[in-house]
């Protein structure tokens, strides 16, 4: 005797190849949003310090900061396709995003140098050239600022895996109701 209700909830079905596109689509645009805005303040204070030193930026800047932007939002999503840094998920909270703000950081540069690899190639330039040529202080420069933009961005990416997507969300864009005295003793009552 067995009854509709008797039987096992039926397990969700994995989401279809749409699904996972508009995910993965939807995780790319908000990572190289972010990026993307990020990158152009750096061109924007970039060129406003050029300009104190009568040293005028190029007019593409902001293009090349939106283009780097989409790369590496990218290259982002291709690591964490490999999953890349999942080994650290179990660590506390802090620990796991920086240790994946490091991890992406180094592959972001092995992109960065398999980058001037290719281009030397492209050009005839003889591959041994890119460590030579290869502007180790400008390069700096850009993995500490790639490192402190993945900071908050792996915090979210975090909440957003333990929390859930939905409950992150509510937590950043629905209205909170005002805490008062009863829900927290702490609280002071005097205004």
């Amino acid at each position: 005797m067995t009854s509709e209700n008797s039987a096992a909830p039926a397990t969700p079905a994995a989401p279809g190849f749409k699904q996972r596109a508009k995910r993965e689509f939807k995780d790319y645009a908000i990572v190289s949003t972010y990026l993307a805005v990020l990158f152009c303040a750096v061109a924007a204070y970039t060129a406003l310090l050029l300009r104190k030193y009568d040293v005028s930026a190029n007019t593409l800047t902001y293009t090349f900061a939106i283009i780097q932007a989409l790369v590496i939002g990218k290259v982002i999503l291709i690591g964490e396709m490999m999953h890349l840094g999942r080994p650290v998920e179990t660590r506390p909270l802090y620990q796991a995003v920086l240790l994946k703000s490091v991890i992406f950081g180094l592959l972001v540069f092995l992109f960065r140098l398999l980058e001037e690899f290719i281009k030397r190639l492209i050009h005839g330039k003889p591959s041994g050239t890119v460590l030579h040529e290869f502007d180790l202080e400008q390069t700096l420069a850009r993995t500490i600022i790639i490192l402190c933009a993945f900071i908050p961005l792996f915090a979210f990416r975090e909440l957003r895996r333990v929390l859930g997507e939905e409950k992150l969300y509510a937590l950043f864009l629905h209205p909170r109701p005002r805490a008062t005295a009863t829900d927290n003793p702490g609280l002071s009552t005097r205004d």
